[in-house]
Parts: C-alpha cells; structure tokens; sequence
C-alpha cells in the first residue's frame, strides 16, 4: 500500500518521547519531512538523532515549544512556513494530565489540564487549518486517551478533556470535510511509555502494592496479554493520516488490544 507520504510536511507536538516520538519515527520511515516539538531541548536533539539513525531520513527536524503557551504554538507554525508553504499533517499530542480523583486535583490543575490537553489542540490546529485550506487538503489526528469511550479510575482531568478534544475532532470532520481536510482521534490504551509508568507508580502508592505486581496486575486485565509498544500506536496513526486514507475522517478510535469493553 501506498501511503504517499514522501515529502509531505509532518507537525507532531509532544514527540521527543513515547507515543509522540514513535509517531514521527514512523512518518520519517515514510519519508516524510518530519518536525517534532516538545520543552526541552536536550530531548529533542536526542529524539531527531535517534529518529534519524534509525529511518536513514535526514529530514527530520525538531523546535522547542510549550504546547500550553499560545505565542509558542504561533512561533513554531511560523517557523515551519519559513520553510515550507504548507502543513500536509498535524498530530495533536501532549503528555497527560496528573492523576487523581475529584478531591484531590486542585483548581489550578483544571486550568493547567484545560490548556495542555484541550486548548492546545486548538490553537494549535487554528494555526495549521488556514495552510491545509491553501492547499486543499490535509489531515489531522489528535491523540488523547481510551478516556474518550470509558472512564478511568483516578485519572478526573484525563476523563473530563479528552472527551472534549473527540468533540472537537467530531466538528472539525464536518465542517471541513468538504475541503478534504480529515480528522481524527486515536486514543491509545496501556501502552510502553514514561506515562504508563507514572500512572503504575501512583496505583504502587495508593495501594500499597509493588510497581512490579501493579504492572503485571496492569497487563493481565489487557485481552491480549501485554502492554502495547509506541511503534503498534504509531502505525494505526500513520495510515489515518495519510494518502491512502480517503474516507475515515470524524472517528474515534482505540488502539488499547481490546482493554476497553465499552461499545
């Protein structure tokens, strides 16, 4: 299958590591022209050196932004159309909100939640939307959790945004399907990353058990037996944000080996 993604312009935020990184890791095996964002620096070297080594593409490129900062989003898009006319695909992803229930989350971090996980999807793809516009077409992809089909114990902000980003993907399918702009949400499940660790550690301290048994304890409630890994995620993104994709646009989809039971 052809995915025509060879030379397209590729935006993904969040991807110095985890889901983001292995997402751009396989764009660039693509061939694309690949940019990753993310805070830190020293992150993104390493990411765009490995990514590089690892898919022979030298056309991966990396700029620090904070998703939550509205002039950083600004900065970074304009940094893009210096060099290019044209935005061909955005994924949409953030590190998730902090655990905790109801009572326990503060009101600044509904505030901080709001603006990394929601608001960021929206100034973000406000930015890009007016280049895929110019060029009559696009695709979006905005990563957010299995939160969106089912709730999670212990993760309120998690349940409350990424709903709300499904929203937003929903409405942005119709309102712009006419011009061949397509747009979805992947919501990945237990997958291998620093964030899967840290919401395993907090389970260790609330319960008392071991990280080992909460992670073990964490696998064995996944049908197929195991954790996912960034590079099974990534593919799935892959193919809804490229040419080979023509007619998925508006959905919401897990990638989580059958975790989720709800409909």
């Amino acid at each position: 299958m052809d995915l025509n993604l060879a030379e397209k312009v590729v935006l993904v935020s969040g991807a110095s590591k985890g889901i983001g990184k292995g997402i751009a890791t396989e764009f660039a095996r693509e061939h694309a022209i690949v940019y990753i964002v993310s805070r830190t620096e020293g992150n993104l070297k390493l990411a765009t050196s490995e990514i590089k080594k690892e898919t022979n593409n030298d056309k991966v490129n990396y700029l620090v932004g904070d998703m939550k900062d509205a002039e950083d989003i600004k900065r970074v898009v304009a940094e893009i159309k210096k060099q290019h006319t044209k935005i061909d695909v955005l994924i949409n992803n953030a590190g998730g909100p902090p655990p905790g229930g109801f009572l326990e989350v503060a009101e600044e971090d509904w505030y901080h939640a709001f603006e990394q996980n929601l608001l960021s999807v929206v100034r973000m793809t406000k930015e890009v939307i007016p280049l895929m516009l110019q060029a009559g077409s696009g695709r979006i992809i905005n990563i957010t959790s299995s939160s969106i089909k089912a709730s999670i114990d212990n993760l309120i902000l998690s349940n409350v945004m990424r709903p709300g980003v499904h929203g937003l993907t929903k409405s942005l399918a119709r309102e712009f399907a006419k011009d061949n702009i397509l747009v979805n949400t992947v919501g990945p499940g237990k997958i291998k990353t620093d964030r899967t660790l840290q919401l395993g550690k907090s389970a260790s301290e609330k319960s008392g058990k071991s990280i080992d048994d909460v992670m073990e304890n964490m696998a064995k409630d996944i049908p197929l037996g195991r954790l996912g890994v960034p590079e099974e995620f990534a593919k799935t993104v892959v193919f809804l944000a490229s040419g080979a994709n023509t007619y998925v646009t508006g959905q919401a989809l897990l990638i989580d080996g059958a975790l989720v039971s709800a409909l």
